[in-house]
């Protein structure tokens, strides 16, 4: 996942930490678990895109295009919303995309012009805009909600219950 990845340790969500550990204790295969904790993931953050905030519940600043020809913002394409994937082992999930422009969009960015000035077209056609730089804001869409943890730890416990295969 070239273009930008969490990675949640467990040690950030105690709960969810003890019944790993339980698991462990028991030589339990996790990577079942951590395979439907990226699909949860993945869907959660599916709907950030729908939603339009972040695992905060912030709500993310509206972009100009969404602003000018409604719409929602990052979801012009749906290319990046399209490309959030998960990769799971019997340690660890992680989720992302590989989408080149996810970075700036997530954590936020000051994009300049390698010559000094940047070069858009405006809207409807109606000329060109140059400026030195532009600031893209934060609109995280990668993350874990506190309702992605109460699902990830009722998937762990369910896990730790019943097994699955």
């Amino acid at each position: 996942m070239a273009g930008v990845a969490i990675t949640v340790r467990a040690a950030e969500l105690p709960h969810v930490e003890a019944v790993l550990a339980r698991l462990l204790e028991r030589n339990e295969d996790l990577h079942p678990l951590m395979d439907v904790i990226g699909q949860s993931l993945e869907t959660s953050t599916d709907m950030r895109f729908e939603d339009e905030r972040g695992p905060d519940g912030r709500p993310w600043k509206k972009s100009i295009r969404a602003e000018q020809q409604g719409g929602k913002t990052l979801t012009d394409s749906t290319r990046l919303r399209m490309s959030i994937t998960h990769e799971a082992t019997a340690d660890e999930v992680r989720v992302g995309t590989n989408v080149i422009y996810a970075r700036p969009h997530q954590f936020g960015a000051k994009i300049s012009g390698k010559g000094g000035r940047l070069r858009f077209q405006l809207a409807g056609g109606l000329g060109f805009r140059s400026p030195e730089s532009v600031i893209i804001p934060a609109r995280p869409f990668l993350g874990v909600s506190t309702d992605d943890e109460t699902e990830i730890l009722a998937l762990a416990e369910d896990y730790e219950a019943e097994g699955w295969e």
